[in-house]
């Protein structure tokens, strides 16, 4: 008998998602639970057979508790606040789940916060391995493929000295039309509390912790020329390095490592102003008899705009590199990974929703065909670069990989 999905999340890579799990036949049936109004009418492109809708608000976890009892696997597809709730329910629930999000937000600066977060992630996967499912988290693009993209790059050399990781999403050459030379494939405020992280890169060995009023700054960012982008980029530092170093295995002998996002020219300048302003504060801005959190007004305000959307005719590009410098046999290595997408129009699919929906659809494909040994709370780097690349290449998904003397 075909197992049973529930996919939690009908946004741009919940809908990726769905179109990739509807073609796997080792599934069944397939249960859509979303809050859109108009979920059973995009449904009534699939088979009634195979996929059904049920109008749900995730945070219901009473009736969510039903619908995961009721299936094989979860994939998530919600906005990252919901990643961590939904994690531990699947836990209690004793259901695998696949999600792209972080469960330890990269965002939060309260300690308190955290140490419950780290707390919580501790009891999923201690109760996660008591259930015997898994739990995998962190699998799309950024982060996901770029993990095991580096993965397979450190295990590639002897002793890994410097290594650098680059994401991004941004407009292809026909719609890239705005004053920000940007257009939202993703959740709007998503980007925008992305914006507002700080970072951590390795410098000479040691830690060092850029605030997030910083990392747009001249001399922090960094600018990127690609083959086959069209453009050079900028990249500013994103994400914790130290704690991919620790987990990596390389903290004792990288000496220079960074995570970073790109972007096209000019993005820096623009949001360097408008983080120094305070357009991406939290807190409460008290507006007549109004509290307007002045991040999630910029989110509200710009993902109002037109312009700042992807019209049926326009391309979006998505763009990692990995890439790692040290020693083999003796000899100092350069080894670099790279991924150029680009819009599907046949399918309609956008470059963000085929890197991060299909990933994500891959993950509950490994899991339903026992692929993944390991139960409990799991990131890319369990997943071998064998079972993730060669598949995604069946979507035109295509990495390349480069070595060359490092001098």
């Amino acid at each position: 008998m075909g197992k049973k999905i529930l996919l939690v999340g009908l946004g741009r890579q919940g809908k990726a998602a769905l179109f990739d799990l509807v073609k796997c036949g080792d599934v069944s049936r397939i249960v859509v639970a979303d809050s859109q109004p108009d979920l059973q009418t995009y449904l009534k492109r699939y088979s009634s057979q195979k996929v059904s809708g049920r109008s749900l608000d995730a945070a219901d976890e009473t009736s969510l508790s039903v619908l995961m009892r009721d299936a094989d696997l979860v994939v998530e597809a919600l906005p990252g606040s919901f990643a961590l709730p939904l994690g531990r329910l699947a836990a209690e629930c004793g259901v695998s789940l696949v999600s792209s999000m972080y469960y330890l937000n990269p965002g939060e600066q309260d300690q308190e916060k955290i140490e419950s977060m780290k707390q919580q992630i501790r009891a999923i996967d201690r109760r996660a391995k008591e259930k015997g499912i898994t739990i995998l988290t962190e699998f799309g693009l950024d982060p996901g493929i770029d993990l095991v993209l580096a993965a397979r790059a450190i295990h590639e050399v002897d002793n890994v000295e410097e290594l650098y990781m680059y994401g991004a999403g941004f407009p292809g050459p026909n719609a890239g039309t705005n004053p920000l030379k940007y257009k939202f494939s993703w959740s709007t405020l998503g980007v925008m509390r992305a914006y507002r992280r700080p970072a951590k890169i390795i410098s000479r060995g040691r830690a060092v912790t850029i605030d997030a009023t910083r990392v747009f700054e001249p001399g922090i960012y960094h600018t990127l020329g690609v083959e086959g982008i069209g453009s050079p980029m900028e990249c500013y530092p994103n994400g914790d390095s130290v704690h991919y170093a620790e987990l990596f295995g390389i903290r004792n002998s990288v000496k220079e490592m960074g995570r970073y996002t790109c972007r096209l020219p000019g993005h820096c300048a623009f949001w360097d102003t408008a983080v120094k302003c305070g357009f991406l504060d939290e807190g409460p801005l008290h507006v007549g008899d109004a509290a307007v959190s002045p991040l999630e007004f910029t989110a509200a305000l710009l993902s109002s705009k037109k312009q700042f959307h992807y019209a049926d005719d326009e391309e979006d590009m998505t763009f990692l590199r990995v890439e790692v410098r040290g020693t083999r046999d003796g000899k100092r290595t350069r080894v670099m990974y790279q991924l150029i997408d680009t819009r599907d129009f046949e399918t309609g699919f956008t470059s963000m929703q085929r890197t991060v929906g299909f990933t994500m659809s891959l993950g509950a494909r490994l899991i339903l065909e026992g692929k993944l040994k390991k139960s409990g709370l799991l990131t890319p780097l369990d997943v071998p670069y064998e079972s993730v690349i060669p598949a995604l290449e069946r979507h035109n998904i295509r990495v390349t990989r480069e070595e060359i003397p490092w001098s």
